[in-house]
């Protein structure tokens, strides 16, 4: 019951080293999963902050937005076929690219003419996928994964009412869609609907990259039980290592 608690958010150089080397470590990870991803975002998201901008486009966007980190989070997970180099995107690219596109539809409101017109669609691309996200990405393949992931989401498609936009169409026909403009509830309600577990399909992987995702965490859980067993010789008559285990 004697320790000490040291919380911070941000680095310092007043703490000690020996004192951080010698202590135990706890850091936020992002959820596993799409829909787990994009419950965390909008749970810091309120209805004032969609009520700030008065662009009838800010709500799916952000909604867009928040399914677009989610997606180049979850592709780290299948190690060199999600991502060249892992990359640490983090809220804080979440958070100043939704203030981004906050002040530019902002902007475009005040300006004047037709809403869907008046977005600088190439601005919030070049600002969201060269900038923010991509100012971490330094594979070329890479920066070409994430801005095409962008020109597939970013546009006036994504608000056609002749041919809807889609993020996905599965093979059963289940589809992934923009909520359209409403409340908070509208968007979380549209979230809690999605399915817990999602194939690869969804961020533009083949189906089997699920075969070295499941393989790589089975060998990490295993090599983790492995290091839990006890370093010291048993006597003669004593548990092996893999009894201890089982």
């Amino acid at each position: 019951k004697d320790f000490r608690l040291w919380l911070t958010s941000k680095p310092t150089d007043k703490f000690p080293l020996g004192v951080l080397q010698r202590s135990l470590k706890v850091v936020t990870e992002p959820p596993n999963g799409l829909k787990l991803n994009l419950r965390q975002s909008y749970s810091k998201i309120t209805e004032e902050v969609l009520a700030d901008c008065r662009h009838p486009a800010f709500r799916p966007l952000v909604y867009v937005l928040g399914f677009f980190h989610a997606v180049v989070q979850e592709r780290r997970k299948y190690g060199k076929v999600g991502w060249n180099v892992p990359y640490d995107f983090n809220e804080t690219d979440f958070r100043i690219s939704l203030a981004l596109i906050n002040t530019y539809l902002g902007k475009a409101i005040a300006g004047g003419g037709a809403a869907e017109e008046a977005i600088p669609w190439a601005t919030l691309r070049y600002l969201i996928g060269e900038a923010m996200y991509g100012g971490r990405v330094s594979d070329s393949y890479d920066r070409r994964v994430l801005t095409t992931y962008l020109e597939e989401y970013l546009g006036d498609f994504l608000f056609d009412e002749f041919q809807p936009f889609h993020f996905f169409v599965g093979r059963d026909g289940s589809t992934i869609n923009v909520p359209p403009p409403g409340p908070r509830e509208v968007y979380i309600k549209s979230i809690e609907g999605l399915p817990l577990v999602q194939s690869p399909e969804v961020f533009g992987l083949h189906a089997n990259a699920d075969i070295s995702y499941y393989t790589a965490n089975t060998k990490e859980l295993w090599g983790n039980l492995i290091d839990l067993q006890p370093r010291v010789g048993t006597a003669a008559g004593g548990l092996s290592r893999e009894e201890f285990v089982a």
